[in-house]
């Protein structure tokens, strides 16, 4: 079956258009310039996404390879207003996972009893794929921030100067907008780098919910459809234009503990994350780490992430912000 990738551009003079990718041919779209603008649409006319992108593409050949290496493309999904965009995601949910996390948290421990982490994973691993029309065991969740912090291709993953570590975490994210009537839509799947602090984490695990609050970057291609079952990649580190660090790794739901659906029914089963007009980038978990490895990252490394279907990679360089002032004032 042939990748149909939506991807957004914008020009040097800021112009945004959208891109329609099919196979090796590709073209720009007339009308809706965002991928969010075009979902709406394609819920108004009942339509699927690719279906009403293909009613607006021009003959106009567009490369996104081409694009990206000229700083072109924007990630997969964004919002007008970043406040109305929720960064969130799922954790233990890759076969796999559990032996990273259970390892860090019982180095800050000396206790010999089964970690909470283990004890998520496999109750999981156990409910995480129920019958159809089945609810099954709810996942870990985190909240990662708001469109504030979504980065695109090639822009840099700034880690705050309080953070004790900024490693990648290699991941599939479901891209979703919510109808008018509060009714979720998946729009498709992007490639990302969730990138948290695996130090603070490992120092207590009820420290996960600070580790999680950093940036996060998104893939410029957003792949239409039903994701494939089994996706295989590679992530890497480079270092002053050597790879020092590098690692397959495998997502999607043959390679996963949890269906997406069940995942996607715990997260949007709360009324609040059903506002008309949302859009919800939710990252899916990995089972790949360099921390894990024992890999610390340096300001400057470069973390690349690579899976087909996608036919563009993900990069971006690791920042580290300046120590900022926070002062609380009363009024």
């Amino acid at each position: 079956m042939t990748p149909i990738r939506l991807l957004q551009h914008r020009a040097a003079d800021g112009r945004r258009r959208l891109i329609l990718a099919e196979g090796d041919r590709a073209h720009f779209l007339s009308g809706p310039a965002t991928t969010h603008d075009l979902a709406m649409e394609a819920i108004a006319q009942e339509a699927s996404l690719a279906d009403a992108a293909r009613a607006h593409r021009t003959g106009e050949a567009a490369d996104p390879a081409a694009e990206l290496a000229a700083g072109r493309l924007l990630p997969a999904i964004d919002h007008a207003d970043p406040a109305r965009l929720l960064l969130a995601g799922t954790g233990l949910t890759h076969l796999g996972s559990a032996e990273g996390r259970d390892a860090m948290h019982k180095a800050a421990s000396e206790a010999t009893h089964q970690t909470d982490s283990m004890r998520m994973f496999l109750e999981g691993v156990e409910g995480g794929k129920p019958g159809e029309g089945t609810i099954g065991q709810q996942p870990e969740w985190f909240y990662k921030g708001d469109g504030q912090g979504l980065v695109g291709p090639g822009e840099p993953l700034t880690s705050p100067a309080f953070a004790r570590d900024g490693g990648e975490e290699p991941e599939l994210a479901g891209i979703y907008v919510i109808g008018d009537d509060g009714t979720p839509y998946r729009l498709g799947v992007a490639l990302a780098n969730e990138f948290s602090d695996h130090v603070t984490e490992r120092h207590n695990y009820l420290w996960l919910a600070h580790s999680k609050l950093r940036p996060a970057a998104l893939g410029a291609e957003l792949l239409l459809g039903e994701p494939p079952a089994d996706i295989r990649g590679t992530s890497r580190i480079v270092r002053d234009g050597a790879t020092v660090w590098e690692k397959p790794f495998l997502t999607g739901e043959a390679n996963m503990s949890h269906h997406l659906a069940n995942l996607e029914h715990h997260h949007f089963k709360y009324a609040g994350f059903r506002r008309p007009g949302d859009v919800h980038v939710h990252f899916f978990g990995t089972a790949t780490l360099s921390f894990a490895d024992g890999f610390g990252t340096r300001a400057d490394d470069v973390f690349e992430i690579e899976a087909a279907p996608f036919t563009l990679p993900l990069r971006n360089p690791l920042a580290i912000a300046a120590p900022a002032s926070v002062a609380v004032r009363a009024l």
